[in-house]
C-alpha cells in the first residue's frame, strides 16, 4: 500500500494523530504502571498490562492477516523479541516505584543510542561517525541526569539502563524479521509476557486476595492503554515512513512531564530537565541523520 494515494494527500496528515495518540496511550499507561506499583505486586501490574494487549491486539491482527495471522517464519525470533519486551516492561514499572516518572521515561529514550552500539554485534552493521555522537550525547544526557543528590541517583537506575538496553535488542530483533507481516509481528509483542506471567502468578503466590473496585479499574485502565497504544503505533508507522513520525515520539516526554507533576507532584529540576534535553535533542538529531542517509541511499539506488 503506497503512504500516499493522492499528492495533496500528505501522510503525515493520516500518521501525527495517530503517534501522537500513542505517545499519550503509553505516558498513561506509565502513569498508571508507577500508582498501581506502590500498592500491588510488580508481577500483576505487568500481567495486567500484557493481558489487556492481548486482548486488543489479537482481533486487529486476527483482522489485518487473517486466521493464519499467528504464523510466523522466525518463531524463536519472534519470541526472543517477545521476551526483550517484558524485561523491559518488568524493568521500568519496577524503577518507577522509586524515580520520578518523565526522568524515567527520558533514560528510557536511550534505547535508539543502545541500539546503534549493539547493531554491530547483532546486525554486522558499522555505525557512522554522526550515529556515534548521537550515542556520546544521549550518555552525557543520562550522566548530567544520574548525578549525585539527583532525583535519579538512585540503584533503582539500573533497572532503567537495563529497560533501555532490553528495548534496543527488541528494535533490533524487529528488523530481523523482514517475511511476517506487521499483524504477526504486533501479535507475538505481548505473548511471552501473558504467557510467562500467567504461569508466575499462581506460582509466585502474588495472585491479590483482596481486590478493590478501584483497583479493577486500574489494572484494567492499564492493559487498554498498552493495547490501545502498541494499535496506534503500528497504524501510524503503516501509514508513513518511519523517518517521518518517529521524531514525534518524543512527545511522550511532554506527558510523563505532566503526568509526574498532576499526579504525582513531581518536577525536574533544572539541571535534569538540562539532561532530559540532551537526550531528546541527540535522538532527534539521529533520527534526522537517518532520515537523510536513507534519501541519500534512494537517490543512489534510482540511478
Amino acid at each position: 500500500m503506497p503512504y500516499c494515494e493522492r499528492m495533496d494527500d500528505h501522510p503525515l496528515r493520516r500518521a501525527l494523530p495517530l503517534i501522537l495518540l500513542s505517545g499519550l496511550c503509553f505516558s498513561t499507561l506509565d502513569a498508571t504502571a508507577k500508582y498501581l506499583v506502590r500498592d500491588h505486586t510488580l508481577l500483576l501490574v505487568v500481567w495486567a498490562r500484557y493481558v489487556g494487549q492481548m486482548l486488543i491486539v489479537t482481533p486487529i491482527s486476527w483482522h489485518r492477516a487473517g486466521p493464519s495471522f499467528w504464523r510466523t517464519n522466525h518463531l524463536r525470533m519472534q519470541l526472543a523479541r517477545s521476551l526483550c519486551l517484558v524485561v523491559a516492561t518488568l524493568s521500568f514499572f519496577g524503577a518507577l516505584r522509586y524515580v520520578p516518572l518523565a526522568e524515567g521515561s527520558a533514560i528510557t529514550f536511550l534505547a535508539p543510542m543502545f541500539a546503534i552500539a549493539l547493531s554491530g554485534p547483532i546486525l554486522g552493521e558499522k555505525p557512522t561517525r554522526a550515529r556515534w555522537i548521537a550515542v556520546v550525547g544521549g550518555f552525557v544526557g543520562i550522566l548530567i541526569l544520574v548525578r549525585p543528590g539527583s532525583a535519579v541517583f538512585h540503584p533503582a537506575t539500573g533497572f532503567l539502563v537495563l529497560a533501555a538496553i532490553a528495548n534496543a535488542v527488541y528494535q533490533l530483533l524487529t528488523r530481523r524479521l523482514p517475511n511476517d507481516s506487521q499483524a504477526t509481528t504486533l501479535f507475538y509483542s505481548g505473548l511471552m509476557g501473558t504467557l510467562v506471567l500467567t504461569v508466575l502468578l499462581p506460582v509466585t503466590g502474588t495472585t491479590p486476595t483482596a481486590f478493590t473496585v478501584r483497583d479493577g479499574i486500574f489494572l484494567v485502565m492499564l492493559g487498554a492503554f498498552a493495547g490501545l497504544g502498541h494499535w496506534a503505533l503500528t497504524s501510524a508507522f503503516l501509514r508513513a515512513p518511519a523517518s517521518m513520525i518517529a521524531p514525534f515520539t518524543y512527545m511522550q516526554m511532554v506527558w510523563a512531564t505532566l503526568y509526574g507533576f498532576l499526579v504525582f507532584d513531581q518536577l525536574p529540576d533544572a539541571l535534569s530537565a538540562l539532561g532530559m534535553a540532551v537526550i531528546v535533542a541527540s535522538g532527534v538529531l539521529l533520527l534526522l541523520h537517518e532520515r537523510r542517509l536513507t534519501g541519500t541511499m534512494s537517490k543512489d539506488a534510482s540511478r
